[in-house]
């Protein structure tokens, strides 16, 4: 499994159940092979479940309702996809972070990735013409929530 992991160009990450993806990869040997994999210069991505769990928090519905889940911790916060697309992510996320059940982070309209060299992001970009991207946090009992650049890629 090491050789075909740090053979790869890209390990692509689906959506799905991050808990459970996090379980298995852990019962499997998978999860200390990814990050040396990562640092050799594999590209590492997904979508929903695949975007979140290299951060250090996501936001998910793995157990039924939407919750935080502590995930690989190698990008620092919490990231919520799906911002946009599921009527209850946006309020369940910012109530979350007001209460302090989850660290700061960003959130994504589906359609949008966020693009990291290394721990740093550098870029959002979207398949969608209107689709979002947010930094989230929460202060003193308030929410600040900015809008981030994103860039359509047509």
């Amino acid at each position: 499994m090491e050789a075909q992991l740090f053979d790869s160009d890209v390990i692509y990450v689906s959506g799905g159940n991050t808990r459970n993806m996090l379980a298995i990869w852990d019962a499997a040997g998978v999860t200390p092979l990814l990050r040396p994999a990562w640092e050799n210069g594999v590209v590492l991505c997904g979508v929903s479940a695949g975007a979140i769990c290299w951060f250090e928090q996501g936001h998910t519905d793995s157990r039924g309702d939407l919750s935080t889940l502590d995930c690989l911790g190698w990008l620092k916060g919490s990231c919520s996809p799906h911002y946009d697309g599921e009527v209850h992510r946006r309020p369940s996320y910012e109530n979350l972070m007001l209460s302090g059940g989850i660290k700061p982070g960003i959130a994504l309209d589906d359609g949008v990735a966020a693009h990291f060299h290394g721990t740093t992001r550098s870029r959002l970009v979207s398949s969608r013409p209107k689709a979002q991207a947010f930094a989230i946090a929460s202060e003193n009992n308030a929410l600040h929530q900015s809008q981030l650049d994103v860039d359509y890629l047509g």
